[in-house]
């Protein structure tokens, strides 16, 4: 199917490239990426990323300004769902394209490539450079590193023998700076490490081992973060024992939503946010809910489904 999204590429003179709402960098990398590749091998095509970012994201290539475009390829990545994509659809669109690792939700592209074995979209977008004409060079390779490295937490999960081939190859062709890219990933201002310690007293745990916590915009003003800084610690409390999901709600007051991010030591817990209007990986999703009503069954949901993974981890050892 490579040579077919090459084909839709090599055909189409406007292409606009678009990602999920929120982004992180593998979403941003994977756009951005494949922007880049595309421009360097079609110098006369006009190619755009478009979709909000954020500042903590300034070390990455900048995106596009909106501009009249029509007839369009449009190419969505790292996106399952149409209602999730930051992109409103109302441009010409002639020909789409979606490239994601995510379980399949629903069919909403012309053509569409899933590979939910991958770790991250930045990997399918190297094999699809690997695989086609599409050009490769520092920046690029650079910028797909940073996708996969963050998507996989520096390697340590979804990490493949296949992922590890791949950015072993991209580090020595390429001599990308690891250190550097790491630095960028990871370092974090002192409000946020501040914020890390009060979730660390202040996070709820369960009996059946989930862990979550609010924080609203009392707590967050007081600490002098916002509220994507807040969401974005869920991947901070990995190894927490007896702590089996965990989440971290936060408000967004503009437009009066409140932002779930869930990680899983275990429990299958994209199922459960797909519920409340989310979704995402098996132990990685998210949701975006309107009520708050609707936040404290999900969290209790949650909870049933560490209970339900005990209860399945008790009758494996009996057997």
């Amino acid at each position: 199917m490579f040579n077919e999204i090459y084909e839709k590429i090599k055909k189409y003179d406007t292409i606009v490239i678009v990602r999920h709402i929120g982004a992180d960098p593998d979403a941003l990398c994977s756009q951005i990426a494949l922007r880049d590749s595309i421009k360097l091998t079609f110098p006369k095509k006009r190619v755009f990323s478009w979709g909000s970012t954020s500042t903590r994201f300034n070390y990455l290539p900048k995106l596009d300004r909106l501009e009249e475009v029509s007839d369009i390829l449009l190419i969505v990545v790292d996106t399952p769902d149409k209602k999730r994509v930051d992109f409103s659809f109302t441009t010409s669109i002639d020909y789409s394209i979606k490239i994601d690792h995510h379980p399949f939700v629903e069919k909403f592209c012309d053509l569409e490539y899933i590979d939910d074995t991958a770790s991250s979209a930045s990997e399918i977008v190297l094999e699809l450079i690997n695989e086609t004409p599409l050009v490769n060079n520092f920046d690029i390779a650079n910028t797909i590193f940073t996708g996969i490295a963050s998507d996989t937490n520096r390697f340590m999960f979804n990490a493949s023998s296949k992922v590890l081939g791949l950015c072993s190859r991209l580090l020595e062709e390429y001599k990308i700076d690891t250190q550097l890219v790491y630095s960028n990933l990871y370092t974090r201002p002192l409000t946020e490490v501040r914020l890390q310690g009060y979730i660390g007293l202040n996070m709820k745990v369960t009996e059946n081992g989930f862990g979550y916590i609010k924080l609203f915009d009392d707590v967050l003003n007081n600490l002098s973060v916002d509220s994507g800084s807040a969401g974005n610690m869920v991947n901070t409390f990995n190894y927490i024992e007896g702590v089996y999901v965990w989440a971290v709600v936060t408000k967004d007051s503009k437009n009066d939503l409140f932002k779930v991010n869930i990680r899983s030591r275990g429990p299958v817990i994209n199922s459960v946010a797909e519920k409340y209007n989310g979704g995402g990986h098996k132990f990685a999703s998210g949701a975006r809910i309107h009520d708050e009503e609707q936040v404290d069954l999900l969290l209790k949901d949650l909870d049933l489904a560490c209970l339900k993974y005990i209860e399945e981890e008790v009758a494996k050892n009996e057997d």
